[in-house]
């Protein structure tokens, strides 16, 4: 079942529990912290529900249509379908809101075809994670994720001894319908706009850590859930003029507290077991499958960043001067790379068992290891193209909506090629992609969204065909005999 637009809103009045500071928001979808980004996600899924679009962003199964991102993959051309519905979603957004309804389907697809993982000599939880797909897909759920403990949560002993509840989320208890989890989760990006929150784990666990071990899911709305979200950047923002992104697509990240919320045990994915915890990610195509759609959400992130950087040499005449073609060809040949490094996931896939197929891991990890070094790079070199031209522009849109400031602003500000409205729009809307508070929640996101390097490194590390490359050294080295006399 395909939902629409209005429908998807409807769904978010379901009285789930967001703090925003000491506020609690009754209504994501009208409260001025959170209504344009519920509107923005509206907007995928009047794309995925628009009948024209359907060859990209949806398949047909058993005279049925489901979005593309629940497509389980048995060929390279369903990896290409998969591709171009990410790619379709992620231009709408301008590649500036990470956790779209596509992002961890990718994860749940990846789970449901290898769920043999979820059974062990203890639990068999592996029908549990198929029957959770077939959910998601038939009602067109979005599903959100909080897979990290809470700062601190290392010194565990501190908080016994001070007579503290540990934070971090654990089951307290169980009974023949499902387990009891209380604790904290983060960080849950665009949960306030989710239908369900996956819970689990994805640093490892001391194997003493049993009942923290706890992998299920939630809907949002369930009693004992609330989100506590970061600061608004849409409800401080000035305009839509003034702050085009921030307005539109401020998707929040929030805190997930659970307090005594109740799990069936058919929504539980993995008990009791710390390195199946995490294992469920690093050891079937989820982890990779799952962020596959980031590399191609950065591709869409860096074609509007060459696009608005051009722009500006041009409005500023800098685009005839050498030194600023040579960067602008630098930043081209990145976007390049990166867009190859997309392609190649694809074109040299890997095979999995029950016919299945992945894109090439070790390359999606190569592609997430560019995006973390370049992205600040490409957004300093923006900043710098653009000069002191933002600090010369007016306060806000208001000098446009006085007439004696309008016609002095456009008579001063204006160039014989571009209207000072034209350079005042120009100038926002590149500040809020590399300058502003948004633009610095999204320097965070882009490093730390997947861990920090040394995590990134060892993913790499972890993929790497070591023995092959170690085998064409030793072949080199057995090439020749030993010195003579």
């Amino acid at each position: 079942m395909l939902m629409n637009g209005a429908e998807y809103l409807e769904t978010l009045r379901d009285g789930r529990v967001v703090y925003l500071g000491g506020e609690k928001v009754v209504d994501v979808t009208t409260h001025p912290g959170f209504r344009n980004a519920a509107k923005s996600f509206a907007m995928l899924y009047d794309a995925t529900s628009d009948p024209s679009l359907h060859d990209i962003l949806t398949f047909e199964e058993n005279g049925s249509r489901y979005a593309t991102h629940w497509l389980k993959p048995r060929s390279r051309e369903d990896l290409v379908r998969r591709y171009e519905a990410h790619q379709y979603l992620a231009d709408l957004t301008y590649g500036m809101m990470g956790r779209t309804p596509d992002y961890y389907a990718g994860f749940i697809v990846a789970l449901a075809i290898t769920p043999d993982i979820l059974n062990t000599d203890k639990y068999s939880f592996g029908d549990n994670v198929i029957g959770f797909y077939d959910q998601c897909r038939e009602n067109d759920w979005f599903v959100c994720n909080a897979v990290t403990p809470p700062a601190g949560i290392r010194k565990r002993e501190m908080f016994l001894e001070r007579g503290k509840a540990l934070p971090a989320l654990r089951v307290t208890a169980e009974d023949d319908a499902g387990v009891i989890i209380n604790g904290a989760k983060l960080l849950a990006t665009s949960s306030p706009f989710a239908h369900s929150i996956w819970l689990g784990n994805i640093h490892p666990l001391d194997p003493a850590l049993k009942m923290e071990a706890i992998t299920c899911a939630a809907p949002i709305n369930a009693p004992g859930i609330s989100l506590w979200s970061r600061k608004s950047f849409e409800r401080h923002a000035v305009s839509e003029f003034d702050n085009p992104f921030a307005y539109r697509y401020d998707e929040s990240d929030c805190i997930v507290i659970c307090e005594d919320v109740h799990v069936p045990w058919e929504d539980v994915f993995v008990h009791q077991d710390p390195e199946l915890s995490v294992d469920i990610y690093l050891k079937t195509p989820a982890h990779s499958m799952g962020n596959h759609q980031a590399t191609i959400r950065f591709v869409s992130k860096m074609k509007f960043f060459l696009g608005i950087t051009r722009r500006i040499a041009e409005m500023m005449g800098t685009d005839k001067i050498l030194a600023v073609q040579d960067t602008l060809g630098h930043l081209a040949s990145l976007e390049s790379m990166l867009e190859a490094m997309v392609h190649g996931q694809i074109h040299n896939h890997e095979n999995l068992p029950g016919g299945y197929v992945n894109i090439n891991r070790r390359y999606m990890y190569g592609a997430i290891y560019w995006c973390y070094i370049y992205h600040e790079k490409v957004c300093a070199i923006i900043r710098e193209l653009m000069g002191g031209g933002v600090m010369q522009m007016p306060s806000d849109i208001s000098v446009l909506q006085n007439p004696e400031t309008r016609d002095r602003f456009e008579e001063y500000w204006s160039t014989p090629e571009t209207t000072a409205e034209e350079r005042f729009k120009l100038f926002k809307l590149a500040w809020d992609a590399v300058g502003s508070d948004f633009a610095g929640r999204h320097l965070l996101y882009e490093k730390f969204y997947v861990g920090p390097a040394f995590v990134l490194r060892g993913h790499s590390n972890r993929e790497a065909p070591w023995d092959e490359m170690m085998g064409i050294a030793d072949k080199m080295l057995a090439s020749y005999g030993p010195p003579t006399q």
